[in-house]
């Protein structure tokens, strides 16, 4: 074949080749006729929304395990930094202790309570501890909303009760205030950290004070209501960290 011929020939196919590529790419990116613009809004969105379901997932774990701090199916109700549903009644007050991410009474005639839920049966554990000898406060359970008077949870509920040098045993520290005197002291010196765990269950209330069961007591009052602390006396420096609850089956 002559060599201008050739050419010519391979240039023609080259074009032919270009033409075809070009029309099939055409035809790829073209829409089908039976396919609307709104059809096309549709799967733009469906991709968007499983984008938008995978990172609320993705933010659902990363909340669970950032509330998520304690240990055993107890859940924190103080988190050390602020007093998110909780309430005062009275003329009390507590301050937090932000260094030991604690609260403190810090003036007398008041009741500090968890205004977000009432508990039936369950395990409440904290830790405490007093500033100095006679300062005086107590946990209380079981009570309902006392509005702005806390002597309905003395009334209602049950108290049990921080305070070593109270003259009797039913006022004494693991006392349940005024019903049943605890088997024995076992609380630190002042300003060192004790652990208190109050378990209730129907009637039944028992009271552990650092790793010892000190009073066991059959109630009969409400067995369902909330949980507060006491502010006592404008003297009494008590402090609370770790408030924890863990409830049972009804």
């Amino acid at each position: 074949m002559p060599a201008v011929l050739f050419s010519t020939t391979v240039t023609f196919a080259c074009l032919f080749l270009a033409s075809i590529i070009i029309n099939s790419s055409e035809q790829e990116n073209t829409v089908p006729t039976n396919e609307t613009s709104t059809d096309r809004d549709y799967y733009s969105n469906s991709i968007n929304d499983k984008q938008n379901i995978v990172d609320m997932r993705v933010s659902g774990n990363n909340i669970s395990s950032a509330s998520s701090k304690d240990v055993g199916n107890f859940v924190s109700i103080f988190d050390g930094k602020a007093l998110n549903g909780w309430k005062m009644a009275g003329d009390g007050r507590f301050v937090i202790i932000e260094s030991d991410a604690a609260l403190q009474s810090d003036k007398g005639g008041g009741l500090l309570w968890y205004s977000e839920k009432e508990y039936k049966n369950f395990t409440l554990k904290l830790d405490w501890k007093v500033s100095d000898e006679g300062d005086n406060s107590g946990v209380f359970v079981r009570f309902p909303d006392p509005g702005d008077n806390p002597n309905i949870a003395v009334r209602e509920g049950y108290e049990v009760q921080i305070d070593d040098w109270a003259d009797d045993g039913i006022h004494q520290t693991g006392a349940i205030y005024d019903f049943a005197a605890p088997s024995k002291i076992v609380s630190k010196a002042p300003g060192q950290w004790n652990t208190m765990e109050i378990q209730t269950l129907g009637q039944s209330y028992t009271v552990i004070i650092n790793g010892q069961k000190v009073t066991e007591f059959t109630g009969s009052r409400t067995t369902d209501g909330h949980i507060g602390l006491q502010a006592h006396d404008d003297k009494s420096k008590v402090s609370f960290r770790n408030i924890m609850i863990k409830e049972a089956d009804p």
